[in-house]
């Protein structure tokens, strides 16, 4: 442009001095650019993120990088000095910056980590009203469209009639679940296992069908003024009822205020699943052959049994991974335990996987864990390790599913030595699992909630959205409900103009049934209906 402008002899000096203005702009921007390729991730700005497609989950290890901001070299150059950093200050603040750089956190970031749980009641008569939390989330009893209304109900029906036995199960292991004791621990322990590491954090847990609930943790952030966020389900392998229920609690929360969940504030970044953490394997690896050293002689008489917690089959079928993530998550453990056997010279142990828990008339994941012990002991075995696979802490379904009501079947099954690996709970090797998926999470570019939702739980139907118009989903929607009231406000208006023309056949007082529900002779017609029924009632209660 400045060159035709010049060889049309029309360049005026006002002209000149904006495009020499708009140069240095743009060579600003270019310097900015260059080095920001070079600079370590900022918390406080929003990072690009690449189009992001997942036919099948893939390992964490495997997923494709989701922007180039922590890639190539970083130049120790802060530009908060100029632009204008986080504030320092609040309730949680990096003290030492030397040891926190190389993990992408910033002296003044305030860095949280939200543990995302099942919750379970810690009192007996607080049992029934924590089963209607559970029934009454869509992701765990999934109602169609037309009985949705009636989810609080049904939640209702069911919590009353699994409570009495559900009491019994959990006075036998104490009155309660220690669920929450063993994250709080899991929490102190993980903490600790950061500030070694130079990070000072805070843990936040957030259960989702009972005290404390996400909802409580939610707050909690934005009153300490959390500004990295480090989102962690301790479940390894994802679910659409575990993870992706607590996923899609968050989104909601987050969507309904916007302002203050923004990612430019809040930088958060999900875990969506670690099944295949190296630190996960070593640990169960660990767990498993201390249980196996009164075997190291005879290994042919024992079998490993892992009992993960079984989910409709439906869900499969609907695209849940979480089969597929139990079968690899219990292989690849199989794999560490005996690769570690055959270095010490002992023989390599056989394994099997089953389901437990199910509940319903629905076909659920098979085989079943007590359908397994009964064959196992009907085959002649007599020992059996029983790893469960999909639980990090003791709670009912270990201390009483497990140990109680499983060994009873083992036994009865003529399997005499039955042993249990204990969960993971603080072991200290889960416990610096936790922190390596913490500072690989703070290093690595974000993953954020409405992507970790489309990882694995792609939706046909349209969300909610703001309002806002132009060519976008929340348009598209917007304009549906406008076309919908103009057509009825043209409906109302043509009968108030002309009324409805008589039909032959089928009519509401002499009208066409769709005309009449907009005009006065339908609704005094309904009406005289509705008053003859109440007088006929009232003569036949008489």
């Amino acid at each position: 442009a400045l060159w035709q402008l010049e060889r049309s002899g029309t360049t005026t000096h006002l002209a000149k001095g904006n495009i020499t203005m708009y140069a240095k702009c743009a060579a600003l921007l270019a310097c900015m650019a260059a080095t920001s390729a070079f600079q370590a991730p900022t918390p406080l700005v929003l990072r690009g993120r690449a189009p992001f497609s997942v036919q099948r989950p893939l390992p964490s290890t495997q997923r494709p990088q989701r922007s180039v901001a922590a890639v190539g070299p970083k130049m120790q150059i802060d530009l908060s000095k100029i632009f204008g950093g986080p504030k320092s200050g609040g309730a949680v603040t990096l003290g030492n910056n030397k040891g926190a750089l190389q993990y992408g956190v910033r002296e003044g970031d305030k860095v949280g980590i939200l543990f995302l749980n099942l919750g379970g009641p810690e009192k007996l008569d607080e049992v029934e009203d924590f089963l209607f939390n559970l029934f009454n989330d869509e992701d765990i009893i999934r109602l169609p469209n037309v009985l949705k209304p009636l989810q609080g109900y049904i939640a209702r029906g069911i919590a009353s009639r699994r409570a009495p036995n559900s009491r019994k199960n959990y006075e036998s292991i104490g009155g309660g679940s220690p669920i929450v004791k063993f994250t709080q621990e899991q929490g102190d322990n993980l903490t600790k296992e950061l500030k070694k590491k130079g990070i000072d954090s805070k843990v936040y847990i957030g259960m989702r069908y009972w005290y404390p609930f996400t909802e409580e943790a939610t707050d909690k952030i934005l009153e300490d003024g959390v500004n990295r966020l480090v989102i962690i389900p301790l479940y390894p392998q994802y679910s659409i009822s575990t993870t992706g229920s607590s996923i899609r609690l968050l989104n909601q929360i987050f969507n309904e205020d916007r302002i203050q969940w923004d990612p430019r504030k809040i930088d958060h970044t999900v875990v969506p699943d670690w099944y295949s953490h190296p630190g996960y394997l070593e640990c169960q690896a660990s767990l498993i052959g201390a249980q196996l050293e009164e075997f190291k002689n005879n290994p042919q008489d024992v079998k490993v049994m892992f009992s993960a917690h079984g989910v409709p089959e439906s869900y499969v079928a609907a695209g849940d991974p979480y089969k597929g993530q139990i079968e690899s998550c219990a292989d690849l453990i199989m794999k560490e335990v005996n690769k570690i056997r055959e270095n010490r010279g002992d023989k390599a142990v056989d394994w099997t996987l089953c389901f437990q828990s199910r509940v319903g008339p629905v076909k659920w994941l098979e085989p079943y864990t007590d359908t397994v012990l009964k064959e196992l002991g009907e085959a002649g075995l007599k020992n059996i390790v029983v790893v469960p696979l999909s639980f990090v802490s003791e709670h009912v379904e270990t201390l009483e599913e497990i140990d109680i009501e499983y060994r009873e079947v083992a036994v009865e099954a003529g399997i005499s030595n039955f042993k249990r690996c204990p969960a993971l709970n603080s072991d200290p090797i889960f416990i610096k699992c936790l922190a390596d998926m913490t500072t690989d999470a703070l290093r690595n570019p974000s993953l954020r909630i409405s992507e970790t939702l489309d990882l694995y739980q792609k939706s046909d139907e349209i969300p909610g959205y703001p309002w806002e118009f132009g060519v976008t989903k929340a348009a598209e929607q917007t304009n549906g409900r406008l076309a919908m009231v103009g057509i009825a406000s043209l409906a109302v208006a043509q009968v108030i103009k002309a009324g409805c023309p008589r039909i032959d056949g089928p009519a509401i007082s002499g009208k066409e049934p769709f005309c009449a529900a907009f005009s006065a002779d339908g609704w005094n017609w309904l009406f005289a209906a509705f008053q003859t029924t109440l007088h006929v009632n009232t003569l036949h209660i008489n």
